[in-house]
């Protein structure tokens, strides 16, 4: 029988309540901004499947080549007994990882982490279905605040992919660190996903490819808010536009208003105004240094243990494990660059 189970931290509202908290607080913000979860409606989580194949977008392609060739190595080195996966998705990449784990022998429970509920749900039954005594504990939650919630024992690990990391701001990105830090034991392990910086000629058609498909992802969020907040947005008035920043090293993803107008969001009884040219800000992605990336691993307690790039160096995924609070060291390998 499938060993499969589903815990929900999540209110029945938290969807509805975070938008209007969400779009309230960035849309009267200076200068306007909206985190980009709210790309992902039906149709957003589509559109980003069909930009992950297109040949400007690397990062997909890049991270899978690498756990491709290294998943056996690291399933070798963290012997993990729970694999932990935050922001899981349909877990299409996290296969590599568990069939490695299942490989060395190790690997009891996947605990994949998300705030679909019914996407957890079918995905956590098919693979129960198919890795036979796995179990599957699958948590609804908000992975930016719940990580009290997950279930933990035996040697862990857990995995942050697709360089989602990037999308937090510097602070942010701290104290997720931190909190991700402090809900595991000493000794477990962090895999973690980062895109690398590099030429803007590359970085820059990744979040504005030819075909256009970013440009209406980009836009998708207008219609997410048209439709739960019964706003007016005219996607039409915004021109998608991606920056590269190079002081801050991230890719900035605008909506540019096209002429001077106004929109109105009845759930929230609130009219906002942009002007012509005004910049609404739906995405941050920061890019890594591999030096930058091992300083806030330590920072957090976390000591960066192997580095592993695809061959054009244009992603990384990287292994670090929990040092015990308070300082202290764990016998590991040797770190060392790998391409």
């Amino acid at each position: 029988m499938p060993l499969f189970e589903l815990d929900d931290h999540l209110p029945a509202d938290f969807r509805s309540s975070a938008l209007r908290a969400d779009v309230r607080a960035g849309l009267t913000a200076a200068p306007k901004v909206l985190p980009p979860k709210w790309f992902y409606d039906e149709r957003g989580s589509e559109l980003f499947e069909r930009i992950t194949e297109l040949p400007e977008y690397y990062p997909t392609r890049a991270e899978r080549a690498i756990l491709t060739e290294r998943a056996s190595e690291i399933a070798a080195l963290t012997r993990a007994v729970t694999l932990v996966e935050l922001g899981a998705g349909s877990a299409t990449k996290t296969r590599l990882l568990l069939s490695a784990l299942r490989e060395e022998g190790t690997l009891r429970r996947y605990v994949p982490v998300d705030v679909s509920a019914a996407m957890l749900a079918e995905t956590g039954r098919a693979l129960s279905r198919e890795y036979a005594g796995l179990s599957v504990h699958a948590v609804a939650a908000d992975f930016e605040h719940h990580l009290e919630h997950l279930p933990r024992g035996g040697r862990g690990l857990t995995a942050f992919l697709g360089g989602t990391i990037g999308n937090f701001e510097p602070a942010d990105r701290a104290r997720f660190l931190a909190a991700v830090r402090e809900s595991v034991a000493a000794g477990d392990w962090l895999l973690l996903g980062t895109d690398l910086v590099k030429d803007p000629s590359v970085l820059v058609p990744a979040y504005d490819d030819a075909a256009g498909i970013t440009a209406d992802f980009n836009r998708n969020v207008l219609y997410v808010i048209n439709q739960e907040l019964k706003a007016d947005f005219d996607p039409a008035s915004f021109e998608h536009v991606a920056v590269w920043d190079r002081d801050r090293e991230w890719i900035e993803m605008r909506l540019t208003a096209r002429q001077a107008h106004e929109v109105r969001l009845a759930e929230l009884d609130l009219t906002v105004t942009f002007e012509a040219g005004e910049h609404l800000r739906t995405e941050i992605s920061a890019k890594f240094r591999q030096d930058g990336v091992r300083e806030e691993l330590a920072a957090a307690g976390f000591t960066l243990v192997e580095w592993w790039t695809d061959r054009d160096r244009q992603f990384a995924v990287s292994l670090s494990r929990a040092v015990p609070a308070g300082g202290g060291s764990i016998r590991s390998t040797a770190m060392a660059g790998r391409v």
